[in-house]
């Protein structure tokens, strides 16, 4: 599928990874469009169901992306969503989805080349991946 292009949901801290998204936008770094933001509190407060729920409506990728570990500023967000994370990690590679279709990372406001960067490898390793085939609600055999 050589004009396949992976949908990737986006899952942002609002005081740290959205803003560097932001601060991408306005220093016109180059990224692929492929990524849909939703805007987040804090990483702490993501539940997995978000994640699985984008996976159903027909996300090829999850990136849930915070503050870094010991910055965040509901105090500890990032340490209980690092620990989450980690163990749903296992969870859906047990549940058949490929562990290269969810990625975490941490980046602060002031690192908006960093954002880009991580936008560039997970687009590149979802689309390495190829289309998703698990837990995609079909309506009249077609993704939702």
């Amino acid at each position: 599928m050589p004009d396949w292009e992976p949908k990737i949901v986006t899952f942002l801290c609002n005081w740290c990874s959205y803003e560097a998204a932001d601060l991408a936008g306005i220093s016109r770094l180059q990224y692929p469009s492929n990524i849909r933001v939703i805007r987040v509190p804090c990483t702490g407060r993501m539940s997995p169901k978000f994640i699985l729920a984008a996976f159903g409506k027909g996300a090829d990728g999850v990136w849930v992306s915070g503050c870094h570990p010991g910055e965040c500023h509901y105090i500890a967000g990032n340490y209980y969503a690092r620990r989450k994370f980690s163990l749903f990690k296992s969870l859906i590679e047990y549940m058949g989805i490929e562990p290269g279709r969810l990625h975490f990372s941490w980046i602060s406001a002031a690192e908006g080349a960093k954002f880009a960067e991580v936008a560039i490898k997970v687009i590149k390793t979802v689309k390495d991946l190829g289309p998703s085939k698990y837990f995609i609600k079909k309506i009249n055999d077609r993704a939702a």
